[in-house]
């Protein structure tokens, strides 16, 4: 039997494979882990759905894959499993639930519609397995629709298959439409031969480098972004973290600013809760959030990453401090899965440790806002009546205006700048 690439969910259909973890030969056993796929930004186990002897693999690292296609077969005899399909939303039509386990190019034929009334009800009660019965309610399939080829009419999976396609044939039928005006034709990119200037080297662009351009151009083209630009004194902050690093590291963390950072912004959101908000682009409704999730902009050599550090409001600085290097390391690993990418409602992009100065970060969609952090200089400042060297850290808030005007941005800014250079010691205490 073969088994084949499974639903990813959330509408995905492709992804690039990994890693392949078997072998002909090798035996494995249902739902054992047997290659890696890299779908948006993350990488996930496919599991197998079936036990048995692998006797050919059809993918390897590099292959760009779909939905229903072949990953490996198993030798005759292994026990199938039921075909991994989505339960239908009630709302859906039987016929139409059922194409959606064919290919995209039949099942997305607008012409397609619900015709299973077109094939009459038998009296008698159909006689399938269990798992024909699971397999045909998961599809909103009437069995008792199903003529079945077996002995007694019983219904195997050929039937299903069958059925499914006799559904097709039927709402495929040529339906008299009003003619309707075709949409002007958008011309394809004109490719450039970049060749003929000199040597040049091609390299393909990964999925995750896609999905980071796609969104970012989406972001780009439907939000209007303006940046707030500042600086705020980090000497009394790097003062604290080197004060008690030596107590987090007894204590299995390695205190950074990016969690004090992280414990200053939070305190600033629930003074400016519109930052911590979302638009609804259907009603125009501003969604105001009761949690505070902080995306961490992870830089990453496949590209940047950003994992969600849930209810950093409710997280101590050590809490802080070890989730932060956690996170960032696993996306550095590319082990953080889509649920930990997804949820945000507001991120940080610190540059710091690169050496960038000020920036404009590009708002995380549906989020509102983003703040960039730089690295930060010695400066000589007047402070308390003296000129000082001064730790200097530019910061760069970018909004999106159709939420936030210009004097709130200005607000949080001051805010936010007042909390870093007021830390309090006793946040950072153990």
């Amino acid at each position: 039997m073969d088994i084949k690439l499974p639903p990813l969910g959330e509408g995905a259909d492709t992804g690039t494979v990994v890693n392949v973890f078997v072998k002909p030969g090798d035996t494995i056993a249902p739902g054992q882990a047997i290659l890696e796929l890299e779908n948006e930004k993350a990488i996930a186990s496919i599991p197998a759905s079936a036990g048995g002897i692998v006797s050919q693999v059809f993918v390897k690292a590099g292959d760009k894959i779909s939905v229903g296609q072949r990953l490996l077969s198993l030798e005759s005899g292994a026990e199938p499993e039921p075909l991994q399909t989505p339960s239908p939303a009630p709302s859906r039509a039987p016929a139409a639930t059922a194409l959606a386990a064919q290919p995209a190019s039949e099942a997305d034929n607008p012409a397609v519609t619900s015709e299973e009334d077109s094939f009459p009800r038998r009296v008698a009660a159909p006689v399938a397995s269990p798992s024909i019965r699971r397999i045909a309610r998961e599809l909103g399939i009437d069995l008792a629709r199903v003529p079945g080829s077996e002995a007694g009419g019983r219904i195997v999976m050929g039937d299903i298959r069958a059925y499914i396609e006799k559904l097709q044939k039927v709402a495929l039928k040529p339906k008299a439409v009003a003619p309707t005006k075709a949409a002007p034709a958008t011309p394809p990119p004109e490719a450039i031969d970049f060749s003929k200037w000199g040597a040049v080297t091609r390299q393909p662009t990964s999925m995750l480098r896609q999905t980071i351009a796609r969104r970012m151009w989406e972001s780009w083209n439907t939000i209007p972004q303006v940046t707030q630009f500042d600086e705020a004194d980090f000497t009394q902050l790097n003062a604290l973290r080197k004060q008690f690093a030596a107590a987090y590291e007894q204590n299995g963390a390695r205190l950074t600013v990016t969690p004090l950072i992280l414990r200053a912004l939070v305190d600033t959101l629930k003074r400016h809760p519109v930052f911590n908000s979302s638009l609804d682009e259907v009603t125009q409704d501003i969604i105001l959030k009761q949690y505070v999730h902080i995306g961490i902009a992870v830089d990453t050599e496949q590209g940047l990453l950003v994992p969600i550090i849930r209810d950093a409001d409710k997280k101590s600085v050590l809490e802080l401090s070890k989730e932060v290097e956690q996170l960032a390391q696993r996306a550095r690993d590319r082990k953080v899965s889509r649920d930990e990418m997804q949820g945000g409602s507001f991120t940080i992009s610190n540059q710091g440790a690169i050496g960038g100065g000020h920036f404009t970060p590009i708002i995380n969609k549906p989020e509102v806002a983003i703040l960039g952090i730089g690295r930060g200089s010695l400066k000589p400042v007047v402070h308390e009546g003296q000129i000082e060297a001064r730790l200097l850290v530019p910061l760069a808030l970018s909004y999106d205006h159709r939420v936030i005007d210009g004097g709130t941005a200005a607000r949080f800014m001051v805010d936010f700048v007042k909390a870093l250079q007021e830390f309090p010691e006793a946040a950072v205490r153990l």
